[in-house]
C-alpha cells in the first residue's frame, strides 16, 4: 500500500530503511536492483527527509512492492505533483506493472490520469460504483456523445453523435471514398464522468 502523504522515516537513509522492510519478507526483492528499477540508486545513502517529492513518492513504491505483492494500493500518488514528476512516475507505475505483472489499485480525482494509467476504471458517485469498465465501455455505459468533425466545400462542419461510426459510414458514402479532414473525437473519462453525474443527479 502507498498512502497519500507521509510523516515519517526522515532519519533513516534510503538503502536503509528498504532494506529493514525487506527483512520482513520471505522473498523480498534485491534492494539495490529495486532502487534501480524505481530510479533511486544516487539517492541510495541520501536520507529520506532530503529527497524530493518525486524521490520520495518512488521510494513509497519500492515500499509498497519490496515484498513482491500481486496488488499495489495506490492512494491519489501524484497529488501536489508537478507535470514533470506526475509523468515520470505514471511511466514507473507501468513499467512495473509490465515487468512484475503487479496489479494495481489506484485510487485519484485526476480522471486524465486514471484513462493514462487504467485499464479499467470504476467511477463512484456518492460512494458507491456507478459504473465500471474499459474507457470505451465507460463511454458507451453512460452514454457520452461523441463529436465528428470534417470539411465540405472549404468549411468545416461537425456533428455530435452517440455513433460516430455511423455518420462516418454515412459521410464516406456521400462523398464517394475519403471525407476531407475526417476527425472523431470521442469522449474522453472526464467527458464520461460528467455525463454520468448529471444524469445520476
Amino acid at each position: 500500500m502507498v498512502l497519500q502523504s507521509w510523516r515519517d522515516h526522515a532519519r533513516w537513509e534510503t538503502r536503509r530503511l528498504l532494506a529493514h522492510v525487506a527483512e520482513f519478507f520471505d522473498d523480498p526483492y534485491d534492494v539495490d536492483e529495486l532502487l534501480e528499477a524505481v530510479g533511486l540508486t544516487e539517492q541510495a545513502d541520501r536520507r529520506v527527509g532530503r529527497l524530493s517529492g518525486g524521490q520520495r513518492r518512488r521510494l513509497d513504491v519500492a515500499l509498497g512492492i519490496i515484498g513482491r505483492p500481486e496488488l499495489l494500493f495506490l492512494d491519489e500518488p501524484t497529488a501536489g505533483f508537478d507535470p514533470e514528476a506526475r509523468s515520470e512516475f505514471h511511466e514507473l507505475i507501468t513499467k512495473l506493472a509490465a515487468r512484475d505483472g503487479i496489479t494495481v489499485l489506484l485510487t485519484t480525482h485526476d480522471l486524465a490520469e486514471a484513462e493514462k494509467l487504467a485499464h479499467r476504471t470504476a467511477i463512484l458517485v456518492r460512494g458507491r460504483v456507478a459504473v465500471c469498465g474499459t474507457p470505451g465501455e465507460l463511454a458507451a455505459a453512460v452514454q457520452a456523445p461523441s463529436r465528428v468533425e470534417w470539411l465540405e466545400n472549404g468549411r468545416p462542419q461537425s456533428v455530435t453523435t452517440s455513433d460516430p461510426s455511423q455518420v462516418a459510414w454515412e459521410l464516406h458514402q456521400r462523398f464517394g471514398g475519403p471525407v476531407p479532414g475526417l476527425v472523431i473525437r470521442r469522449p474522453t473519462l472526464e467527458e464520461s464522468y460528467l455525463n454520468l453525474v448529471g444524469r445520476e443527479s
